[in-house]
């Protein structure tokens, strides 16, 4: 059978040229042959996804043209799936199977996903190589000796080599864009607010949002149909209209003011990455974008801010983790303080712990002025330097991540530099903004992705510029050579 896209698999699918069922079991045949290599999946659910299939077959006979209906997707394990274990990459969640479902899941449910099983992440998405895995590192698909990058690394890695259409991910400071560059596909991070967090474990409750992972911008747009939309079980759920993202992709770029910042194109930018990103910069100038040169001042402050807010979140958050209710538990403790102190030191990992602590310093009495107010007030000024630049420009494009895909323990004992791979999408988490990663390129056969930045609940937009870009270039529909 071709391989085909998920908007590809769509049309044949309602043209009855192949079933559900069909393409169900194509897929999950792909995860048992292939993913021995990548490590992409923890969980793979063979059983309900021809469950599934069967069902969506029956509707699909009957007329009915839900958006997402009979197409396989994987879910990352981050996403609460009733009866189905959901770890977060975690020892500490080994044994927990989700009581309810997250949202997202039961959005893409009810327009008829076909889940395959849930894929591999960094430990509580904290991460920039899905090395931190409790279940093993994922290796990238194009060089298997290379990260696929993180958080939503697995994801990732099971769409770039085809053993799903589509997948989900979630992005707290680049983890759905920059495994997205790494892999070369398509990941978009929406709005803060514009898709719910409800079930889905939090790492930093300001920070976090879900957001389609596939081949193409077309795919993710279909995706994001599915996905977004106002929750009154979560309290930071924006109540706002979901327009049809793929409505806006055929949109002309002419007279589109695209901005180039300066600090995401000066040191540390690999030369082969900004020579990728300015040949894909040129295509657009050749669609009719204007180019412009503008300056984002403070962004070099996005990687010491955002490491003090999350963590700072994170230790909040995961101190419901504690032996008591659900969760790994140690063997025999002698008392109350032993329960929670073995239990934590148990379940939790190295980066998990580090950034724990790291969250219950800048929290501590004597500390949360000089570290996490201060902190917070560095947000408002890179969000404010958005704010003006989206005075003078329609989108903000520039490199994703200042390098290619780095090899598989590289930077594991060097924590700055892993957090550093991050740089260019961190300030856009800071800001509640949306950001697209799309493939622009290779550098010595290994993608490179270019990203996107909109104005609030600008998506269409950037789904747009990106389609407008696969139309004229196939970097997103290539393939790594072992998984053709």
């Amino acid at each position: 059978m071709k391989l085909d896209t998920l908007a590809g698999w769509a049309r044949r699918l309602r043209a009855r040229d192949i079933s559900s069922r069909e393409l169900t079991e194509f897929y999950l045949g792909r995860i048992d042959r292939l993913d021995s290599q990548l490590n992409s999946f923890i969980s793979v659910t063979p059983d309900l996804a021809l469950a599934a299939a069967d069902a969506a077959d029956e509707r699909l006979a009957r007329g009915d043209e839900a958006p997402l209906l009979g197409l396989p997707v994987a879910q990352k394990d981050i996403f609460c799936t009733f009866g189905v274990r959901t770890s977060c990459g975690s020892k500490m969640l080994d044994n927990f199977i989700a009581p309810y479902t997250a949202t997202v899941v039961e959005r893409m449910n009810a327009a008829g996903a076909v889940m395959l099983g849930k894929t591999n992440m960094d430990e509580f998405a904290m991460g920039s190589s899905n090395e931190t895995s409790h279940y093993g590192p994922v290796r990238n698909p194009w060089d298997p000796e290379r990260v696929p990058g993180g958080s939503s690394g697995g994801s990732a890695a099971a769409v770039a080599a085809r053993l799903v259409p589509a997948a989900t991910g979630t992005d707290t400071g680049g983890s759905i864009r920059q495994p997205a560059a790494f892999c070369g596909i398509t990941g978009i991070k929406p709005t803060y607010g514009r898709v719910s967090r409800y079930g889905m474990i939090a790492f930093a409750s300001s920070l976090d949002q879900a957001g389609p992972m596939a081949a193409s911008a077309e795919d993710c747009a279909l995706m994001l149909n599915a996905m977004a939309g106002f929750d009154p079980r979560d309290s930071t759920s924006v109540e706002r209209p979901v327009e049809d993202f793929t409505a806006g992709l055929g949109a002309d770029l002419k007279g589109l003011r695209i901005g180039l910042p300066r600090e995401f194109f000066g040191e540390g930018l690999d030369p082969g990455v900004r020579a990728a990103t300015e040949a894909a910069l040129a295509v657009l100038r050749e669609r009719g974008a204007e180019l412009i040169e503008i300056s984002l001042p403070n962004s070099g402050l996005s990687v010491p801010a955002y490491y003090v807010v999350a963590p700072a979140e994170c230790s909040s958050n995961l101190a419901r983790y504690d032996g008591v209710r659900f969760g790994h538990r140690c063997d025999e403790p002698r008392d109350l303080t032993d329960l929670y102190t073995r239990s934590r030191a148990e379940g939790f990992g190295a980066e998990v712990k580090r950034r724990i602590m790291i969250g219950t310093y800048v929290l501590s009495a004597g500390y949360y002025d000089a570290y996490y107010l201060k902190a917070q007030k560095v947000r408002r000024l890179i969000a404010d330097d958005f704010r003006r630049a989206f005075g003078q420009v329609d989108v903000i494009a520039g490199p994703t991540s200042p390098e290619t895909p780095f090899r598989l323990g590289e930077k594991s004992a060097d924590p700055v530099q892993m957090y550093l791979s991050d740089i260019y999408t961190i300030a856009v988490n800071l800001a509640g903004l949306p950001g697209l990663s799309m493939p622009a390129g290779t550098v010595g056969n290994l993608p490179v992705g270019m990203q996107l930045i909109g104005n609030y609940f600008d998506e269409a937009r950037l789904l747009g510029v990106a389609h407008q870009f696969q139309q004229e270039t196939d970097w997103h529909a290539r393939m790594p050579a072992a998984f053709v």
